[in-house]
């Protein structure tokens, strides 16, 4: 029974690993591509789509190696767990705040065009970029400040498992996490909501090619819709694993891997699917940068080199 077990485990760990590393290949290329061409660096939709490329490739290297320190089982020091910690937490709001940041790009693009120019220039995006990151740490500073106003000095040495439980000392923290959580949510889900029936009411009565235009923008708000309700979710995943585990060892296991895979790595490959494949202008530039590149590389590789002399 144990060897069974443990190559469940070690299949499931070869599985996770490679999801990762296929999602990070994917992102990899297409932040190259928006590297590439530098007319994107001026249009607010692209911008918005390669902070969150950035995001969840970061979020995806820290989440792993905190998945892969809690799978076995080995313990850090505190302090050194609140610095994974902190970038996982900062970066898992970074992505749905980015995500209603596109959703008002479309509103705007689609219902106000006349004044989409003057709303998404150029000097705005990197105000709006800070502006995001400063929203996305405000439920990170409410976690930690709480947990340095309750812990003891001497239990930042103590070595532990690095897990979301191991910062809510009190019963009031865990309600204030889900406060914190469920305003943001709620504000995201009525701006999500509110650029969809506005959308839906240009949709009606646009014709032609803008008709087209405006029901791929309602589709893209849709998209954003579940990958927030996904993040949603994931954001709910610690309270639920806490209650598992008071359950079962092997339920919470098995609950935990399947959390992981569903939660924080589908979300992950939405963002590709909504801008890398379904944008034709990205996807073309994909193929000529990204593709392009890879493949003079791996042609410069495998060729013989000339003979000298």
């Amino acid at each position: 029974t144990n060897e069974v077990s443990f190559l469940s485990i070690t299949d499931r760990l070869i599985s996770v690993q490679v999801l990762v590393m296929m999602f990070l290949y994917i992102n990899f290329l297409l932040i190259l591509t928006f590297f590439k061409k530098k007319s994107f660096y001026t249009i607010s939709r692209y911008i918005l789509f390669a902070v969150t490329l950035l995001s969840d490739s970061f979020l995806l290297l820290i989440s792993n190696v905190q998945f892969l320190l809690s799978y076995f089982n080995f313990t850090v020091q505190v302090w050194l767990c609140i610095s994974i910690s902190a970038m996982v937490i900062l970066y898992s709001m970074v992505t749905p705040v980015t995500l209603t940041a596109m959703t008002l790009e479309r509103y705007v693009a689609i219902c106000m065009p006349l004044r989409h120019a003057e709303l998404c220039s150029e000097h705005i995006h990197v105000h709006c970029i800070l502006i995001i990151h400063g929203i996305s740490s405000l439920p990170c500073i409410a976690v930690f400040s709480s947990f340095f106003a309750s812990a003891s000095l001497s239990s930042y040495k103590q070595h532990k498992i690095c897990s979301p439980q191991m910062y809510m000392l009190h019963r009031w923290q865990d309600h204030m996490w889900s406060t914190v959580q469920q305003f943001y949510f709620l504000i995201m889900v009525i701006i999500i909501v509110f650029c969809y029936v506005k959308i839906m009411k240009v949709a009606k009565t646009a014709s032609g090619d803008n008709k087209k235009s405006t029901w791929k923008g309602l589709r893209t708000v849709i998209l954003h819709g579940f990958q927030l309700l996904l993040c949603l979710i994931q954001l709910w995943i610690p309270f639920i694993e806490s209650y598992v585990l008071e359950i079962n060892l092997s339920l919470f296991i098995n609950v935990r891997f399947f959390n992981y895979v569903m939660f924080y790595l589908t979300p992950k490959c939405l963002s590709p699917l909504i801008y890398g494949l379904r944008d034709d202008i990205f996807f073309h530039a994909l193929k000529k940068y990204a593709f392009l590149d890879v493949y003079k590389r791996n042609s410069s590789c495998i060729s013989p080199r000339s003979p000298q002399g």
